[in-house]
């Protein structure tokens, strides 16, 4: 048996050194460099048995080196090192076709692992992602350990019609997810379509999934597509499957079974052409030994199991979600981007986040609106958590107290006034800007604190609670992620 021949190329001579001594203990023969024209030598003449090259290097990106590899050896399997740890640079390994992406700090026991695997594997002749090169806009942000597994997991899976089902608690952006994977996914051009099973009453979403003809049911005045045939060769997103009836489970279970559907009242099979993905904050497991779902659909569903990870899981991501989040909502507001002191960083990073990233993106929305200051110091940290943190604050149900969250709308306030109020005589629309700038943050900030409790939430805003649910509906706030 020949003894392979790994190349090595990256620009660090310690990584180099580690890598070497790793692998040539395990009998292979290495090859060294710190540049790609080297690299691009050794495999052009034919050298190397497999590639492990890192993606910044003084001459070349080598990323731009993949499609030259595979044009002039396909077989050779190429596994792709960054530091650059986004979405971006794992689909655009997987797109050139890279046989695997890690990012760095890696496992040299992983890499082990992944390089013996790729010594045995046939090369992957499949369908790949279309990436565009100018693309900057990141559709998921944080490079931390716990979103560079989601990456990795996602660059195998784009360019498939697997079935996936992504897990994590609300506010994780499990959505994002599921269109990230359309939207880079060979069924991009095509339509994306997202129901969310808690948000259509029970006897309403067989009519929502399926369609259903004139007459079906009593209100049924003409035909209706439904959400399958308004994706058909697209995605289909089942937000909250753990919500879904048994009775559609069972139609649901059906149609992947057997790819097509009826619709309500109808008599004529559709094809079902689609790519299903569903999310879920709940355990399907336990609500299968409850006899609330059904365990044969599960394991049509979870073909491809994806869990976001919580943020008190990827703390290191909030200096990253916060920028984002920050110039986001200033170009909304016509104002400059903020800068975040780093002691208010450091504060931020001790909070659990409950919320999780919709809780982060909330606090920038009000930040953004509230001061006109152009750097965030601790104080302002402090002063827009203390309500979710100050334990000697809240009441025994875990919610914050009357009292405290009755101070902390006036705060928010009087800060509003001062920063956009400077003068004498309030400026013309007054109303309508306060409404438009302030209604809707302060309804989802007073939700997210009383846990989606309407009822204290209505009593605290001193609203009707039948006046604050329709505030809820017209302005789209979505309750029960709270």
């Amino acid at each position: 048996m020949s003894v392979k021949t790994l190349l090595i190329a990256d620009d660090d001579k310690a990584i180099r050194m580690v890598l070497s001594k790793a692998f040539e203990r395990d009998g292979y023969q290495v090859r060294l460099t710190s540049n790609a024209a080297t690299l691009w030598h050794w495999i052009s003449n034919g050298e190397g048995d497999l590639v492990l090259t890192d993606v910044v290097m003084p001459d070349e990106n080598g990323l731009d080196l993949l499609p030259k590899i595979k044009k002039i050896r396909p077989d050779l399997p190429v596994i792709v090192m960054s530091a650059q740890n986004t979405l971006m640079t794992a689909l655009k390994a997987t797109e050139r076709g890279a046989y695997d992406y890690l990012p760095k700090p890696f496992d040299l026991n992983e890499l082990k692992s992944i390089v013996s695997k790729a010594m045995m594997a046939k090369p992957d002749r499949g369908a790949t992602a279309d990436v565009r090169e100018d693309s900057e806009e990141l559709p998921l942000i944080g490079r931390s350990p716990a979103m560079q597994n989601v990456y990795r997991v996602m660059a195998r899976i784009m360019t498939t019609d697997l079935t996936v089902t992504i897990t994590g608690e609300s506010g994780t952006g499990k959505e994002l997810v599921a269109r990230a994977l359309h939207d880079f996914g060979k069924r991009k051009n095509s339509p994306f379509v997202a129901l969310n099973m808690a948000a259509i009453p029970r006897e309403l979403i067989e009519s929502e999934l399926f369609g259903h003809e004139k007459g079906a049911f009593t209100g049924a005045e003409s035909r209706s597509s439904g959400r399958f045939e308004q994706a058909q060769g697209g995605t289909l997103f089942l937000d909250e499957i753990g919500d879904m009836p048994l009775e559609a489970q069972t139609r649901l279970l059906r149609v992947l079974q057997e790819g097509e559907y009826t619709t309500v009242g109808g008599g004529k099979p559709i094809k079902a052409e689609v790519r299903i993905i569903c999310a879920t904050h709940r355990d399907l497991k336990a609500l299968i030994s409850q006899g609330l779902f059904r365990e044969d659909l599960y394991y049509r569903l979870n073909v491809i199991p994806l869990r976001i990870p919580p943020l008190r899981e990827r703390i290191d991501d909030i200096p990253d979600l916060m920028h984002k989040f920050l110039n986001t909502y200033a170009v909304e507001n016509g104002q400059t981007p903020k800068l975040i002191e780093t002691a208010a960083l450091d504060y931020l990073k001790q909070h659990d986040w409950p919320g999780n990233v919709r809780e982060l993106e909330n606090l920038c929305q009000r930040i953004a609106a509230l001061y006109v200051e152009d750097v965030i110091t601790l104080d302002i940290a402090r002063a827009e958590m203390v309500p979710l943190v100050a334990g000697d604050q809240v009441g025994k149900d875990g919610i914050p107290t009357h009292e405290t969250l009755q101070e902390s709308i006036y705060r928010h306030l009087k800060r509003y006034f001062d920063a956009h109020l400077p003068h004498d005589l309030p400026p013309p629309g007054l109303y309508s800007r306060l409404l438009r700038e302030f209604e809707k943050p302060l309804i989802e900030n007073t939700l997210t604190a009383t846990r989606g409790n309407q009822i204290k939430a209505a009593e605290l805003l001193g609203l009707n609670r039948n006046t604050l649910r329709k505030k809820i509906r017209d302005l789209d706030i979505d309750v029960r992620k709270r």
